[in-house]
């Protein structure tokens, strides 16, 4: 394979399949493809980063990197449990992710999530929360691009969740990031599990 999940248009053949996999407390049925991340199962990362996030909250929630799109359909699931209003903005480069994400919340009959791509993002929105299992393996440079474009559009009070690989720099990471944002956020270790720090960041109110 030339390509990689986090290219706009990947080249390999979609080859849809689908998967049951465990969400907001359920067994459910999503469609994923080749030429995005983790699709033949929920990826480990991913599943300790859903089991750390508390109830989304009611406004805007940005899933920074939505894949086939777990964590977006996870929140909009929950959302929908506790009649919490939300909008579910799930954004990847990847058009295939996208269409995914698409399909499986018309599936699960969720409308508060919209597959967004970076430019599609209305320009002065900030986000009551963002949830992250971000692509760590694009290189630091992208990475440190992709995080400081989205975490300062944390509204205040707000908080965003990342979950990162120990062994591919989790600790460095949370580090850089507090160092990067300045006196209004701060950045914790909220909990690890399964060789995976849950990075907890904090907009003052």
């Amino acid at each position: 394979m030339t390509d990689h999940y986090f290219s706009e248009m990947p080249d390999v053949e979609a080859q849809p399949r689908r998967i049951t996999v465990r969400l907001a407390g359920r067994d459910v049925e999503v469609t994923t493809a080749s030429g995005v991340f983790s699709p033949g199962r929920l990826d480990l990362g991913t599943q300790v980063l859903l089991r750390a996030v508390p109830a989304p909250p009611p406004g805007d929630l940005l899933d920074l990197g939505s894949g086939w799109g777990p964590i977006a359909l996870q929140a909009g699931l929950e959302a929908q449990d506790a009649g919490v209003g939300v909008r579910i903005w799930a954004l990847d480069v990847n058009r295939r992710s996208l269409g995914l994400t698409e399909e499986n919340a018309h599936a699960l009959g969720l409308d508060s999530i919209r597959p967004v791509t970076p430019d599609q993002v209305p320009e002065n929105l900030e986000f009551d929360a963002i949830w992250s299992n971000p692509p760590i393996r694009v290189g630091k440079e992208v990475l440190h691009d992709l995080l400081t474009t989205w975490l300062p559009r944390l509204r205040r009070g707000g908080e965003a969740w990342l979950v990162v690989s120990k062994n591919l720099g989790a600790d460095s990471l949370r580090k850089w990031i507090e160092e990067t944002l300045g006196d209004a956020f701060t950045a914790t270790k909220h909990s690890s599990a399964k060789g995976f720090r849950v990075i907890l960041i904090r907009r003052e109110a």
